[in-house]
Formats: C-alpha cells, sequence, structure tokens
C-alpha cells in the first residue's frame, strides 16, 4: 500500500510558534513511517518552507501547496495541523486547504474562525444546558478609556484580561484591584496578532478542568478528564509552560454524576460549533454551586509530551501512533466522502 504524504503544519505568526514546534516534533515521532510520509512544513510571516532531516529549508509553493524536493513535486494527501495561534486556528489556513482540496486534521475554516474570537465562542453556547459562562465585557482599543467603567458596572473583581482572539492564556492577567487595570490592558493588546479587541471576565472560583474530545468512527469521544492544579496564581503561559508550581491529574477525581454531566457538556460545545478532530475543552466547577462554567476551546491543541491531549490518550489506553493515525485517516475519509457526493 502506497504511504501517505503528510504535510505536517507547524510555525505560525505569534509567541505560540515555539509550542508549535515542539508539539509537531512530538507527532512526528509518534505517527508510524510504515504507514505515512511526513514532512515537516513551517510556516512563517516571510516564508513556508519545508525543513528536511539536515535541517536545510526548500520552499514550499503557495500556489497549490506542493513541494519540489528530491528531484520531484510531491503533492500532499493530507495536512496535519499542528500550527497553534494565527494562522492556524483563525481559520486561515484551513480556508486555503479548502479551497485546494486538500483534507485537513482540524475543525473547518468556519468554525476555527468562530472559536478563535472568545466573544463569539461564548455567545454560540449561551444555551447548553447545565453550562454557564461567567459575565464578561468586550472592549476594543479605541474604548480602552471606558473599561474601568464598564468593570464597574457589570462586573466584579476580580477578573481575567485578555485578548479576544489568542490562545495559550499569552497576554492574559488577573486583576484584583481597579488600579492594575490599566497594566493588564496593555499587555492584552500589546499581544502580537490577536485582533485589538479584549475580553474582561469575572473570576470564577472553583477547581479547574481539561478534556479532550474527538471523533471516531462518527461517534463523538470524551477523553479521560484533567484537573490542572496551579500552586500559586493561574494559569497563564508562563504556568503552562515554563513553572514546575503546577500539577495535573489524570483522570480527574470527580465522583461519576460529575464524570456524566461533563461528558454530557462537552458533547454539546463539540456539536454546537460542528467541530472536527481533536479538540481541548476547559471548564471550571464552581466551589460553591458545583457549577460548570465554560473557560474556552482549543482547537488544536498542544500534542508536546507533557501536554494534556496525550496524557489523556494513554489514560484512555490507546496508543498514541494509533490516534494520531486515526486523526489523519477521519480526515482523508471525510474529504473523500464529501467529494463523492
Amino acid at each position: 500500500m502506497q504511504k501517505k504524504r503528510v504535510a505536517l503544519v507547524t510555525g505560525g505568526y505569534t509567541d505560540e510558534m515555539t509550542i508549535s514546534l515542539q508539539s509537531a516534533d512530538f507527532v512526528k515521532r509518534m505517527l508510524d513511517v510504515e504507514k505515512y510520509d511526513v514532512y515537516k512544513i513551517v510556516i512563517l510571516e516571510d516564508r513556508w518552507v519545508y525543513i528536511d532531516e539536515k535541517q536545510a529549508e526548500h520552499p514550499v509553493n503557495r500556489a497549490d501547496f506542493t513541494l519540489r524536493y528530491a528531484s520531484c513535486v510531491v503533492h500532499f494527501d493530507v495536512a496535519f495541523i499542528m500550527l497553534h495561534g494565527i494562522p492556524g486556528e483563525n481559520g486561515c489556513l484551513q480556508a486555503y486547504l479548502e479551497l485546494l482540496g486538500i483534507p485537513f486534521t482540524s475543525c473547518d475554516a468556519a468554525t476555527s474562525a468562530l472559536t478563535m474570537n472568545k466573544a463569539y465562542t461564548k455567545a454560540a453556547l449561551a444555551d447548553i444546558e447545565n453550562l454557564f459562562l461567567a459575565r464578561s465585557v468586550q472592549i476594543s482599543q479605541s474604548d480602552s478609556g471606558l473599561a474601568e467603567q464598564l468593570v464597574t458596572e457589570r462586573l466584579r473583581l476580580p477578573c481575567f484580561v485578555k485578548p479576544t482572539c489568542g490562545g495559550s492564556s499569552i497576554g492574559m492577567s488577573k486583576v484584583n484591584a481597579f488600579d492594575e487595570l490599566p497594566v493588564a490592558l496593555e499587555r492584552a493588546f500589546q499581544t502580537k496578532n490577536t485582533g485589538g479587541q479584549i475580553l474582561i471576565e469575572e473570576f470564577v472560583s472553583g477547581r479547574e478542568f481539561s478534556v479532550g474530545v474527538f471523533q471516531r468512527q462518527g461517534k463523538t469521544v470524551v477523553l479521560p478528564i484533567t484537573e490542572v492544579i496551579v500552586a500559586d496564581g493561574f494559569f497563564d503561559f508562563e504556568t503552562k509552560y515554563l513553572s514546575e508550581a503546577i500539577h495535573d491529574t489524570t483522570p480527574a477525581a470527580l465522583t461519576p454524576a460529575q464524570r456524566l454531566q461533563v461528558e454530557k457538556i462537552v458533547i454539546a460545545v463539540y456539536k454546537r460549533l460542528s467541530c472536527k478532530g481533536v479538540v481541548r475543552i476547559d471548564f471550571f466547577l464552581e466551589h460553591h454551586t458545583g457549577k460548570f462554567y465554560f473557560i474556552e476551546i482549543n482547537t488544536i491543541p498542544g500534542q508536546t509530551d507533557h501536554s494534556f491531549i496525550p496524557k489523556q490518550v494513554r489514560a484512555a489506553g490507546i496508543d498514541l501512533s494509533l490516534f494520531y493515525g486515526e486523526l489523519i485517516e477521519t480526515a482523508v475519509d471525510a474529504e473523500t466522502a464529501t467529494n463523492s457526493l
């Protein structure tokens, strides 16, 4: 059987690029070399290149997403998107691949564009049963002078200030007093390539969880749930990737009733947003009410050795090589089915 040619797309235009590269390297190590020829395609603001085993760069033809390499032109059968942030999660890359008819492993362009915007996502999920949303306000840079007034009128402190479009909690701050708000706003607005809008969201006191969801043979499957425990502060970018003051437990210590409720909620979110591939949904379990509060959805979750999804896949007893291969085959089969209609 001829091996599929996989474009493992990574890089990006934001500060998440380093994590994207790490995720791609991890996935590449896991993919079955007997089934797939994997080409690491790095997308940067000034160039798209294939980086070979000797670290030499070969330009990608953006007109048709092909690669001239080793005296031949490589046409990719599928793209495995492992690019966090822009342009991998905001729908731009997905729209490009859709126009070319190349299947890919993530959500489609419309869903990616919607979920990249935290405020739009919350609006789309507003009436899901047993899912609660923290009160929030969205402001643009031109209205930043009204931030304190809006927070005073509509929210209670503490609150989180974060770019509306962005990932890995980059640019996010926790505000405990009004005099901390200007610095938090400046940090969020200055975050690279995140759209120029800010979401200010009321703090929810509770346990934090993260759970992966994916499609298997037409069925939505929920992976074992991870509880995130931060010794000090909150789960920002530095804590996620640079701090040792965090640990996580998979599977999380939840009652059977709580697990069942979480599974129903995340399946409803996955279906409401028309997700594809594997996504990660984060939420709080509020201390004094037991209510589940939505935090965010990540349509291209991290895939490093210490990332939540690989831990959850292993906890489910699934081989990672088979899991990543299944994501590829599901994407290819879906494209084939669409073309046959």
